[in-house]
């Protein structure tokens, strides 16, 4: 019954957690950080918020900044981490 999960299917689970939070649109390519939308904060909400949305653990030099400069960053960072827990399942 559950459907596999699709890059796009995280961008916009992202884009609209990110959205809401900060109520503007963002483009999935726009720097949070320079753009003075995202706090430091923010930030560590989008780790938990990740984490608890898509059953991942970020840790370690996942954590840095880059990952969680843009939606489609984070959405790369999801996907790799999804990519690795699936290949350790099967």
């Amino acid at each position: 019954m559950d459907q596999p999960i699709t890059a796009e299917g995280i961008e916009q689970a992202i884009s609209a957690f990110v959205s809401e939070r900060v109520n503007t649109e963002v483009p999935a390519d726009q720097d949070l950080f320079t753009s003075g939308l995202v706090s430091s904060m923010f930030a560590m909400e989008l780790v938990v918020q990740l984490e608890q949305e898509f059953s991942v653990q970020i840790l370690g030099d996942d954590l840095k900044r880059d990952n969680f400069r843009t939606i489609e960053a984070m959405t790369a960072l999801v996907g790799r981490l999804l990519g690795a827990g699936q290949s350790a399942d099967a």
